[in-house]
């Protein structure tokens, strides 16, 4: 009967063979993935600015920023364009532009869909939309594409944050007046009519995100301000829906206060069944740029992570948190250090924060003016959409906007490279192989082929940005005087790579 022995190798170290590297490991989904997308780029048009603002309803994506024009998939830029001023829809499931195409004179920070589906509801810096006189806001019907004409609430400055619940448009930003009445960075107005309402939480700087609970019971507001109807609540806030008075939010105490080193604010905020998620950004030294999660009712903190490098913008999917990030150094939650380069792209789980299995990439257009690459997200149980600043995805081209499915396929495991095989003892040879990675799963299997023998399946995790580890297998099925060959097959549950065979010569 042949017996295998199975070490592993780090550097010069040896480990004991069931040690696996630290991290959430991550059986891989039948689709061939598993998170809720894959990391492949799926096909869709591009903008030549940036995206600043996502939002869908049915089977089309809005997106707003400070783009001019979308131009088609592949195509460097002037080439294939069409004329889309600050606003452009897409079709979800193929990522062509649709027909939709108003035109204004100023960008769009922020968009929001009724849940219902019918309202598309935008907000910038625009004051004309087709010709007419909008100030910072202005509603459309989804079915037809056209503008509401009656629906024309006036802000005095930048609404740059959007949710609709109800008969209600909540909208965040840098305005002091709305209809002539003071509303101090935060206001709502009626889906209805566009009448201003009464809710007033009355914040003493600019809003950057707003969020409603999926109940409709809380609404979250986060932003570089400090007080909230003149009480303290720097950054992040949960208010009444109708009054907008201040709850008692626990989770807020993770944000530290501003410091002669360091000032951070909550760049985005995403709701999901009675958990709240919240993205953070900052600018000095020693910033808090991570992701938190906060329980949707209470406001109690339930987990923290603790990435270095803005996150910009996040999207909760099932029980996975996407976030656009210039992320740089995760080591303080378990991950990469300081020295793998930016990973603009991350998932978390979203029960306690730890990254999952899935890494794609953008870059940041160095010529932008936020130059962090990914601004904002919007997805389903089936797909997410990202939009920034960044110039290529997964290294090809790819400019403003990009698309991740739960088609079925992910991406396939790298290559394994070929075993350094020996045999240095009678009746034995001994095959070392290192590990390879997979960007949408963590646990890979792999087997060891003598011919088309399989001598040994084994289960490890790996994450792509780690030092490459070496495992030793020692077959003791050959016999004096054979010449085997060996290869590694790498498997993620769908995907099987082979790589090259090495022959030796039993002693």
């Amino acid at each position: 009967m042949k017996k295998l022995v199975l070490a592993i190798v780090t550097g010069a170290a040896v480990v004991a063979a069931a040690l696996i590297p630290s991290g959430p490991p991550s059986e891989a989904a039948s689709p061939g993935f598993a998170s809720a997308v894959s990391s492949v780029r799926q096909t869709s048009w591009q903008t030549n600015n940036s995206v600043n603002a996502l939002a869908i309803a049915g089977d089309t994506v809005y997106a707003g920023g400070l783009f001019t024009r979308i131009r088609q998939p592949g195509k460097p830029a002037g080439q294939g364009e069409s004329v889309r001023t600050y606003i452009a829809a897409f079709n979800r499931k193929t990522g062509a532009p649709t027909s939709f195409a108003p035109k204004l004179n100023g960008p769009v920070y922020s968009i929001a869909t009724s849940p219902d589906g019918k309202w598309v509801v935008i907000g910038g810096d625009f004051t004309t939309v087709n010709g007419l006189s909008r100030h910072k806001l202005a509603m459309f019907n989804v079915a037809t594409g056209k503008i509401v004409i009656g629906w024309d609430p006036k802000f005095s400055a930048r609404v740059k944050a959007l949710a609709i619940y109800g008969n209600s448009v909540y909208v965040g930003g840098a305005f002091g007046r709305v209809d002539g009445t003071t509303r101090n960075r935060l206001a709502a107005v009626s889906v209805s009519q566009g009448v201003l309402q009464a809710w007033n939480p009355n914040a003493d700087d600019d809003v950057y995100a707003v969020d409603v609970s999926d109940n409709g019971q809380r609404v979250f507001v986060g932003g570089p301000f400090e007080k909230i109807n003149g009480k303290d609540h720097y950054s992040l806030a949960m208010v009444n829906t109708t009054t907008g008075a201040a709850y008692s939010m626990p989770a807020a105490a993770a944000i530290p206060e501003p410091s002669p080193t360091c000032t951070t604010r909550v760049k985005d905020i995403d709701t999901l069944g009675n958990k709240v998620f919240v993205s953070n950004g900052g600018d000095g030294y020693g910033c808090y740029d991570g992701v938190l999660a906060a329980d949707a009712t209470t406001g109690k903190l339930l987990w923290q992570n603790n990435c270095l490098g803005a996150t910009e913008a996040i999207k909760a999917i099932g029980n996975w948190v996407y976030k656009g990030s210039h992320a740089h150094d995760c080591s303080d939650s378990g991950a990469f250090g300081d020295d793998t380069g930016t990973h603009y792209l991350l998932v978390e789980n979203a029960a306690n924060g730890n990254l999952g299995p899935w890494f794609p990439n953008t870059d940041a257009n160095p010529n932008s003016t936020t130059q962090v690459g990914p601004l904002a997200m919007a997805g389903t149980s089936t797909d997410l959409w990202v939009g920034g600043d960044f110039l290529h995805v997964n290294g090809k081209v790819q400019q403003g906007l990009t698309r991740f499915t739960n088609a079925p396929g992910g991406a396939a495991p790298a290559a394994p490279k070929a075993p350094k095989v020996t045999s240095t003892a009678l009746n034995k040879a001994t095959v070392k192989f290192t590990d390879t990675y997979d960007l949408d799963n963590l646990t890979l299997t792999y087997n060891v082929f003598r011919g088309s023998t399989n001598i040994g399946s084994y289960k490890y995790t790996s994450y792509y940005w780690e030092p490459r580890k070496t495992y030793t297998v020692t077959d003791t099925g050959v016999k004096s005087g054979q010449t085997v060959s060996y290869h590694i097959e790498v498997n993620d549950g769908r995907s099987i790579v082979k790589g090259p065979a090495v022959s030796v010569k039993v002693r």
